[in-house]
């Protein structure tokens, strides 16, 4: 089985349009809680001669793949080699034997590079722990910022990510005791840069500036700023947002939660930004 990496419809393009292998046949499902975890298994020297990811791409070479604790039967994968070649094709009937469903992306990292969608720089992304897994540490009672960033991290770099939420006097020490990386507090790499706040910071950082991506970038840059006239949306994202933080006690209940309202934004941005809805629906034709 293969995951093709020929011309298909753009997951953000409206009906009709085609793109020229700008999205792959997993395109529809990525950003999404239905992507497979794709596992990036190129060589070391192929990878070192451009060490960026595709989005939500976990790096595991062809030898290593008993470092892949997070991947079991309940998920699909979609291996990813330089060109496609039987590189790939081996280590996705390796996860079969595991019963993983495994896929191989047809032109591998080079096709997609070549299409020039949204790569991520793996320098940029922290260090992961003994089970494979980014570690990320902020402030207690999240509103805003603090949701939207794991979404964007759970979506687009790492499936697996843990976050830890601590009083914000103990970010600091609780990330190096952990090996968690710290953010959305002050004086650290992830936070707030001028006018902008942390959820922008990581789109450019990660190199995740795709149309939808932008715009959600904006409403949560107005909800969390206080800047409500930056979008049409961000005064519903913010009510949204406040309302989701009396409703849950528990920060990890509320991401939860939260989610599901950056999944829907982000299709809302992607897909639907264009589609209109007034009463009655079906009004007859004059």
């Amino acid at each position: 089985m293969r995951r093709k990496a020929e011309a298909s419809r753009s997951a953000h393009a409206r009906e009709g349009e085609r793109h020229d292998c700008a999205e792959y046949d997993f395109g529809q499902t990525l950003g999404t809680p239905k992507c497979p975890i794709l596992i990036d298994a190129r060589p070391t020297h192929d990878f070192d001669a451009d060490p960026r990811l595709i989005p939500s791409s976990v790096r595991c070479g062809p030898d290593k793949l008993t470092d892949l604790p997070a991947v079991g039967a309940e998920h699909s994968a979609i291996v990813v080699c330089q060109t496609g070649s039987s590189l790939s094709q081996g280590v996705a009937a390796l996860l079969r034997l595991r019963r993983i469903p495994a896929e191989v992306l047809e032109g591998g990292f080079e096709a997609w590079r070549q299409a020039s969608p949204p790569l991520v720089p793996f320098a940029k992304i922290p260090p992961v722990d003994a089970s494979g897994r980014t570690v990320w540490v902020t402030r207690a009672r999240p509103k805003i910022d603090r949701i939207a960033c794991p979404w964007l991290i759970r979506r687009f770099i790492d499936p697996c990510a843990l976050f830890l939420f601590v009083a914000p006097s103990d970010v600091i020490e609780v990330a190096e005791r952990f090996g968690g990386a710290p953010f959305d507090i002050e004086n650290v790499f992830w936070s707030h840069r001028g006018d902008t706040c942390t959820f922008d910071t990581m789109v450019g950082e990660f190199g995740l500036g795709t149309s939808p991506l932008l715009r959600l970038a904006t409403m949560v840059r107005g909800a969390d700023t206080a800047r409500l006239e930056l979008s049409p949306e961000a005064p519903g994202l913010l009510a949204a947002s406040l309302g989701l933080s009396r409703m849950y006690s528990d920060d990890l209940e509320q991401l939860e939660a939260g989610m599901l309202l950056y999944d829907a934004l982000y299709r809302w941005c992607r897909d639907a930004t264009d589609e209109r809805h007034n009463w009655p629906t079906n009004k007859p034709r004059t």
